[in-house]
């Protein structure tokens, strides 16, 4: 016993004294921080296969540098990416040198094996080259195990994406370091379909409605589209949860079951469904407030007692209280806290966290990312300026305006940081973070309709122009810099079509000189055949615009047109004949307008109004006046219970008038889709020899009802009243009204305006009235 303690006592001390040796000569890992000292070596060990310059060409951090904590991970991250190295067969020492500097050792261990042959068996449906692609395989690669799992789970994740849920994919050679070739046996399976989807247990929401909140979709006729793929889902689960939360019910569970057919080709997949009790509010609560009282705070919340619980409208609630305090400079967090008090009641509690009432105001404005655009094209969408109250709902609201522009990667967008000055806590910097994306792109497409019949269209945009900026090298072409990051739009169109045909080019600037006003120039040439004559015009318009606030903004333009009317028929009237030719004219028009919609494209509520007053000069003079008022009114009384499927009155009413001298191609006429249904294109109005001749006073107007017919809103059925009239004089002598009904068909393929098929009967008309019951083209009620 005594020689074994002198053993141990004589075995740690040498390993004290090993220790004490060995950190004195630098072999063991520098005690102190090596962040920011110059690295004077970097050297390897381990490696035999890979030399040590095939290693540091990899690696970023170089002698001479400092030494860099973050960079050195990297470094790491991209040694394991080469894959010549077992997973963890990499570790990083650094020693210190006499002089201050530190030396940096990467201890590695290779794989020893390398890849002979790779062999996919039985893989029938996926290409050899992205089966490749997949594994990121290749023969001559050392033999990782790990790289080759991970192949395998690709491989198998494809099969699954494509609707193979049945499919296997097996490592059968490759799971060992020693082995020569990697060896995948797959088993494809078929390609599975949903042919139904069901859901037990719903009685407080539609199937319909829950069917929409799906990412799964069944197969149309049992054969297009409707891949199974399990991993879609938990998404759906949860999908349906928040959807039954939204609706009240707090304690819903969702339970999905996938039933096989017989011959494993088709699955339905079931939903069970266990509602509980839908959740009331009994009671609403601010705490936490400091700065500013609950009854300001609660008049800003929509959230209502003895309502039933929204937890969409509690987060509408949170944003309006945060938004309350951000255009206050105050970045306040808020809570949202639900208590059930007994089955079916809850007391809903707001608690503002971090009230300290102390204003932030705006510091230093940083960009960062840009190489292409410039620094202002992106600070003029900020809405913020160094000094002002730092009002924080302006960055998301920053955020929105920069993606939009549609010249950063969407992948990737556009971030709006708030971080600390450090010279003073009142101030806040803004960093701005971008990666930018190409910009130009071209565009074919066309457009059919009962008024201009088929018309196709090419166009070319680039939404990052830079006018002056001059190529001054060959690169400036190569890399994309030349005329670009300017933030300006062009726009090169051309339409030619069976009855009309146009070409243009429209040049905008945003910001111009970064003042709020925009300009729009475009050059443009159009032709249009119509019944009385054909019409050539050809010119351009410029215009400065200028948003007043969220929901006005005003214009002045200025157009210069040349306009040559031909092929006029021997009967035609003196009131067209006597405009035959080619005529100059100058328009100078100021305009406002006011748009309150909730929807550009589906609106529910609100109105738009738009006026403008134009003098025309050149071969003739006279003014051109117009207005017109839409309006849209909604009720949550008549849509269903989420919010959805609402039913929408729009009013509309367009007044027009010109002087009497005016042209017979500047005059006004109305009939067709968004004019005047039940009559033909340019089928109301003054006629002579049954030729249409304008007039200089037009008002019409529409009432249109819709209603949603499918459960996903992507159906409408429409009823209306078309009334009005067009008149030589400022005066109502022939009133015409039409009744009609009509389909709006979403189809997402063709862009976000829905196609629309309408039939109109005239239940009054004027003399020699053309007459058209069915219309047909894209685009919805207020739509021009």
């Amino acid at each position: 016993m005594p020689a074994c303690r002198r053993y141990r006592s004589w075995l740690v001390t040498a390993v004290f004294a090993l220790a004490m040796f060995a950190g004195a000569r630098g072999w063991l890992r520098a005690a102190d921080n090596p962040q920011g000292k110059q690295i004077a070596e970097i050297q390897t060990a381990g490696n035999r296969i890979h030399t040590t310059a095939q290693i540091l060409n990899v690696m970023h951090s170089r002698a001479g540098k400092a030494y860099d904590q973050a960079l050195i991970q990297e470094d790491v991250r991209r040694l394991q990416n080469t894959r010549w190295f077992t997973p963890d067969g990499i570790r990083v020492l650094t020693t210190n040198e006499q002089d201050g500097r530190i030396t940096v050792t990467i201890f590695v261990n290779e794989l020893s094996s390398t890849v002979q042959e790779i062999v996919y068996r039985g893989a029938e449906h996926i290409s050899p080259s992205d089966l490749r692609t997949l594994t990121g395989l290749r023969k001559g690669d050392p033999m990782n195990p790990l790289a080759n799992e991970l192949g395998r789970a690709a491989i198998l994740r494809r099969y699954q994406d494509d609707g193979r849920y049945f499919a296997t994919v097996d490592l059968v050679e490759g799971s060992k370091p020693t082995d020569s070739r990697v060896l995948y046996n797959i088993v494809e399976g078929p390609v599975v379909k949903v042919s139904h989807i069901d859901f037990v247990g719903n009685s407080g929401a539609t199937s319909g409605r829950l069917q929409t909140q799906l990412v799964t979709k069944k197969a149309f006729g049992g054969l297009i589209g409707g891949k199974f793929n399990p991993m879609s889902l938990e998404l759906d689960r949860k999908a349906l949860t928040e959807y039954y939360q939204a609706l009240g019910y707090l304690a819903v569970q969702i339970k999905p079951e996938v039933q096989r057919s017989p011959d494993m080709s088709h699955v339905t997949i079931v939903y069970h469904i266990i509602e509980g009790a839908q959740y009331h509010v009994s009671d609403k609560f601010i705490t936490g407030n400091t700065s500013y009282p609950t009854e300001k705070l609660t008049a800003v919340t929509e959230l209502q007692i003895g309502e039933r619980y929204d937890r969409r409208v509690a987060q509408r609630d949170l944003t309006r209280l945060r938004d309350y305090y951000g255009y206050r400079g105050v970045m306040a967090g808020i809570e949202e806290q639900w208590t059930e008090v007994q089955p079916g009641l809850v007391q809903v509690n707001y608690n503002v966290l971090n009230d300290r009432g102390a204003q932030d105001r705006v510091g230093r404005i940083k960009v960062d990312g840009n190489t292409v655009t410039r620094d202002d094209v992106i600070l003029n969408q900020l809405d913020l300026r160094p000094g002002q109250i730092l009002q924080y709902p302006k960055i998301e609201d920053a955020k929105m305006r920069l993606a939009r522009l549609g010249i950063f990667d969407a992948e990737e967008p556009p971030e709006v940081q708030v971080i600390p000055n450090e010279f003073d806590s009142e101030y806040k910097d803004i960093l701005v973070k971008v990666r930018e994306t190409r910009t130009g792109n071209i565009v074919f497409g066309g457009s059919v309709n009962s008024d201009a019949g088929l018309t196709g269209n090419i166009a070319i945009n680039e939404r990052n122009f830079d006018l002056f900026r001059f190529p001054t090298s060959w690169d400036d072409i190569r890399y994309g810099r030349a005329f670009r990051g300017g933030g300006q739009e062009l726009r090169i169109e051309a339409a030619p079509g069976t009855s009309f045909q146009r070409y243009s080019v429209t040049f905008r600037e945003p910001y111009l000189m970064n003042t709020p006003f925009g300009l729009t120039t475009s050059a443009y040439y159009y032709n249009r055949a119509y019944a009385e004559y054909n019409e050539d015009r050809f010119g351009g318009r410029i215009t400065l615009d200028r948003r007043l606030d969220q929901i006005w903004s005003a214009s002045a333009s200025t157009r210069i047109e040349g306009v040559n009317v031909k092929d006029v028929p021997y009967y035609a009237p003196y009131a067209i004949s006597k405009d035959a030719g080619s005529h100059f004219l100058l328009g100078l028009r100021a305009g406002i307008n006011r748009d309150t919609r909730d929807s550009y494209i589906y609106p529910t509520k609100g109105n738009v109004f738009d006026a403008g007053f134009e003098q025309v000069l050149g071969d003739y003079t006279f003014p051109i006046g117009t207005a017109e008022f839409t309006q849209f009114f909604s009720s949550r009384y008549l849509a269903r219970e989420d919010g959805s499927g609402r039913h929408v009155l729009g009013f509309r009413t367009q007044v027009a008038v010109a002087g009497t001298n005016a042209p017979v191609f500047e005059r006004f006429y109305a009939g067709g889709i968004r004019s005047f249904r039940g009559f033909s294109f340019r089928g109301v109005g003054p006629f002579e020899n049954n030729l249409a001749v304008g007039g200089t006073f037009s008002l019409l107007n529409t009432i249109e009802y819709q209603i949603p017919v499918l459960p996903s809103d992507k159906m409408f059925v429409v009823a209306f009243v078309d009334h009005g009239t067009v008149e030589r004089n400022f005066e109502i002598r022939d009133y015409r009204v039409s009744v009609g009904a009509g389909i709006r068909l979403s189809v997402p393929a063709l862009g976000p305006l829905p196609l629309a098929f309408d039939i109109a009967f005239p239940l009054r008309q004027g003399p020699n009235d053309h007459r058209q019951v069915f219309n047909f083209s894209m685009g919805l009620f207020g739509s021009k």
